[in-house]
């Protein structure tokens, strides 16, 4: 039987794990076996600078944590080595670079993960994964945008060249007839 210490230590780490899901938008359970600890340090730099929380996780405490919540259905996924990855703002942050990262890795794989409370299946989960980071997806809209202006900006400064070269070649045409009355 565990100690009190122990126990309100367990309790305090569940509640902060609880917590941690509740204010997540996305989240992404991973199995992390077979990595160096090289890789390792630089997936968790990756992931901080993103803004996503990674942290190696006992799986009975993520049980205790999602237990009688939406997540309930990541309980299949609980199983080997587990690591958890949150982001309170991005939906496709931890997706995007835990995805890329077990492309490259062999036993680091994708396990489960959640959007707004909501599980998703790892189907979902890897064409998430796949997605563009926000500011390529915001640079490709305000691209789109863009575009109709500046096609219209192109056409008018198009007509007002056109209208500098006939305004250039008018007076050339008035002065050479004067030039031959002139000869007369």
């Amino acid at each position: 039987m565990p100690s009190q210490k122990v126990l309100e230590l367990k309790q305090k780490q569940v509640a902060d794990l609880k917590e941690r899901l509740d204010a997540a938008c996305a989240g992404v359970i991973v199995d992390y076996k077979g990595i160096s600890v090289a890789d390792d340090t630089k997936l968790r730099k990756e992931l901080r600078e993103a803004g996503v929380k990674y942290t190696v996780t006992k799986n009975t405490l993520i049980h205790l944590a999602i237990d009688g919540t939406e997540l309930q259905g990541l309980d299949s996924a609980l199983e080997g080595t587990t690591a958890i990855a949150t982001s309170a703002d991005d939906y496709v942050a931890a997706a995007r670079i835990l995805g890329k990262f077990a492309e490259n890795n062999k036993g680091f794989e994708l396990k489960g993960g959640f959007l707004d409370r909501e599980v998703i299946d790892l189907a979902k989960l890897q064409s998430l994964a796949k997605l563009p980071s926000r500011e390529v997806l915001l640079a490709t809209v305000l691209n789109a945008f863009n575009a109709p202006i500046a096609s219209f900006a192109r056409a008018i400064q198009a007509v007002v060249d056109k209208n500098g070269e006939a305004a250039e070649e008018a007076p050339a045409e008035e002065s050479a007839p004067a030039a031959e009355e002139s000869a007369e």
